[in-house]
């Protein structure tokens, strides 16, 4: 069994010593679950893997173990936690983790990610502060908080980040309890600006956004560091709380009005609240708290949503939302559009400008059991069974670590010609 994510880096796992519980010694199936989930490196997660797929009983038996989950151990570290990942290229991202001390292992927790303002800065040093405001704030005995760094080399928008705040959540939920459809992002300044690009170009881990006096403008600027083509197609599924001052010195409520124009045309979930006299700071926090709240605990993540789209003009990166993936394009470089709506076993894709594409399949979409029927621009591509594997179950679950988005079966198709 070779897994396909090959992530390694000095975080959460590495950091705690996780004693596998004594009732997994009773279950070999259990005992094998937790050693794959709680796996330091891909080898030690290959050999649990092989070892599940002889005696978990079949890849149905093996979805709903992984489904849920391992037995996660109550002696983790609680309060203000400080790692450091270090990036296939070297650099370190120093991040922050604030768990409840109330923290209890049975029991899910929502996550919010809190992105900063000010990414000119320096690097932070070993004892800087990542939230200059301190981290009493930020506590919160309902949710897991987790306070990343970006800094000159290093901005919310860049890919660099893209990865790291990726595999912060996979190391964060490999480690503690984490409620895989209640991961939200929050923002400010350059870090609201921050949760648009994460929600144009990575989608598929949040539930929800907000966005707070920050501009998606800055992403399409080359000398901001992004220089992006931004695709409101992709923000389809999207939940975002925006707000901005009428007095912002950089990004007033007014200049947000085309965005918030395109977002009530496509019929985007969002909240816009424009603060009167409110300049570029968070003061109306307090004020707006109940309804930010009611807004993240409203909107739950869809984990296999009946219909999704995507576009991008790349296939490195940026090329996936929830269960289709991008794989090739047309041209290169050309802006394309995948769409696919999923009605029982009948899938029906638009491809507009896309050579080849993936779909995955979740035991929770579709029914394995009954034939599946795929049609392409109007043609049909795919009329039969489609097998299950444990292969395929295993490698998602080492890549993400999302107990709610798990797949046993991944369709490469080739869109028919003219």
């Amino acid at each position: 069994m070779a897994l396909g994510c090959s992530l390694r880096f000095l975080g959460l796992a590495a950091a705690l010593s996780l004693a596998l519980p004594l009732a997994a010694a009773e279950d070999p199936t259990r005992a094998l679950v937790d050693a794959f989930w709680f796996a330091e490196t891909e080898a030690e997660a290959e050999s649990a893997g092989e070892s599940l797929l002889t005696t978990a009983g079949g890849v149905e038996a093996l979805y709903r173990r992984l489904r849920i989950g391992p037995e996660f151990s109550a002696a983790v570290p609680v309060g203000v936690q400080r790692f450091e990942r270090t990036a296939s290229d070297g650099r370190t991202f120093p991040y922050v983790v604030l768990i409840p001390e109330s923290y209890e292992s049975a029991r899910p927790y929502p996550v919010e990610f809190m992105l900063h303002g000010g990414v000119g800065r320096e690097r932070p040093q070993p004892g800087d502060l990542l939230w200059r405001g301190g981290y009493d704030g930020l506590k919160r005995e309902d949710r897991i908080v987790v306070v990343p760094a970006a800094w000159r080399e290093a901005y919310w928008w860049q890919p660099a980040q893209a990865e790291n705040v990726k595999a912060i959540l996979r190391s964060l939920k490999q480690s503690y309890n984490v409620d895989d459809d209640r991961v939200s992002m929050t923002g400010v300044s350059d870090g609201g600006t921050g949760a648009y690009f994460f929600a144009f170009k990575q989608p598929t881990h949040w539930a929800s956004y907000f966005a707070y006096i920050g501009h998606p403008g800055v992403l399409r600027n080359a000398q901001s560091g992004g220089g992006y083509q931004l695709y409101f197609e992709n923000l389809f599924g999207a939940a975002l709380y925006i707000v901005n001052g009428t007095n912002d010195r950089l990004y007033p409520a007014a200049t947000m009005e085309p965005f918030i124009e395109v977002l009530d045309q496509a019929g985007i979930e969002h909240v816009f609240r424009s603060i009167e006299g409110g300049g570029h700071d968070t003061r109306w926090l307090p004020q707006e708290r109940q309804q930010i709240e009611a807004f993240r605990v409203a909107n739950v993540r869809d984990p296999h949503p009946e219909t999704v789209q995507w576009v991008t003009d790349r296939t490195d990166r940026f090329n996936r939302n929830h269960w289709i993936r991008i794989d090739e394009l047309s041209v290169e470089g050309r802006p394309s559009l995948l769409r696919a709506t999923r009605a029982g076993n009948t899938i029906q894709v638009t491809a507009r400008g896309v050579s080849e594409f993936t779909l995955m399949l979740s035991p929770e979409a579709v029914d394995f059991s009954n034939p599946l029927l795929v049609s392409v621009n109007g043609r049909v591509v795919l009329a039969g069974p489609v097998r299950q594997s444990s292969e395929t179950l295993l490698d998602w679950a080492w890549r993400t670590h999302d107990r709610s988005q798990l797949y046993t079966a991944e369709l490469t198709l080739e869109v028919p010609p003219g």
